[in-house]
């Protein structure tokens, strides 16, 4: 139940191909044991897990600077006044558009966050996808009928006690207290997701630097043999969980296992 503190969970507020939200019932056992803490996210992407276990306190980290700005202004109160239907040559307009303003140095502004929203819910498949001059390249997507948000002030009070920042993950600074959820891109090839895209090298570089933390740590990735490996040679504890299925950048749908990496819990 909402408490006077605390308002009512709310859904996320964009399409997230890759969303965790199937995590949340693995995580709240493991949470609810340290929900006095802050919550930190260094790739926080469509903030499912954040929104399922509802912290009081949390720092939100992502790569993609556009991701941060549609968040902060979500903690302003957004309101989306841009023409908004399912329409092939409105989409490619907008896209244009959005493209236009971080070639001029406005990716910041509101009409930016609310051009973020409108294509992340009428493009292909949810994807966030930039191509290497930082244009972002997703085509129109192909569905019946899709229902826009114009009003995002419920997400205020809400988000009020949380800080966004966009940056490198080992860049997020931590508190010893703190619980950090990480959910690195999955190490498999994929199109950049942000303009200088996450190799095999940040994967370790993530995974080392989270041994030195002092606080609980839950990492999670993708099963490979290698991410195995890793992580039990930097000693996390080890389990695997069975994804109901992910999204590639082609549109594939499989299912995929997942490997969850845990410390000091």
């Amino acid at each position: 139940m909402p408490t006077a503190e605390r308002p009512a969970a709310l859904r996320p507020p964009l399409k997230w191909a890759g969303g965790k939200r199937w995590q949340v019932p693995y995580l709240r056992p493991v949470w609810d044991a340290h929900s006095h803490r802050r919550l930190v996210e260094p790739f926080c992407g469509g903030l499912a897990v954040t929104l399922g276990l509802m912290p009081a306190r949390a720092r939100l980290n992502d790569a993609n600077p556009h991701l941060i700005n549609f968040y902060r202004w979500l903690q302003k109160g957004l309101g989306v006044d841009l023409a908004m239907e399912n329409d092939e040559t409105l989409f490619y307009q907008h896209r244009d558009r959005f493209n236009a303003l971080v070639s001029t140095g406005k990716r910041m502004s509101r009409e930016a966050a609310g051009l973020f929203y409108y294509l992340n819910r009428t493009g292909f498949n949810g994807l966030c996808r930039f191509n290497r001059t930082g244009e972002f390249n997703v085509p129109f997507g192909r569905y019946a009928r899709i229902g826009y948000t114009r009003d995002f002030t419920p997400y205020r009070t809400l988000l009020a006690d949380w800080t966004f920042t966009s940056t490198d993950a080992e860049a997020v600074p931590l508190d010893h207290h703190d619980f950090v959820y990480a959910d690195p891109p999955y190490d498999v090839e994929f199109t950049h997701y942000a303009k200088d895209g996450f190799s095999w090298d940040d994967q370790q570089r993530t995974a080392e630097w989270l041994t030195k933390h002092r606080g609980p740590v839950v990492l999670v990735n993708q099963a490979t043999d290698r991410v195995e490996t890793l992580y039990r040679r930097l000693g996390y504890q080890v389990r695997f969980l069975d994804a109901p299925r992910r999204i590639s950048c082609t549109g594939d749908r499989t299912p995929a296992r997942e490997i969850m990496g845990t410390r000091n819990l």
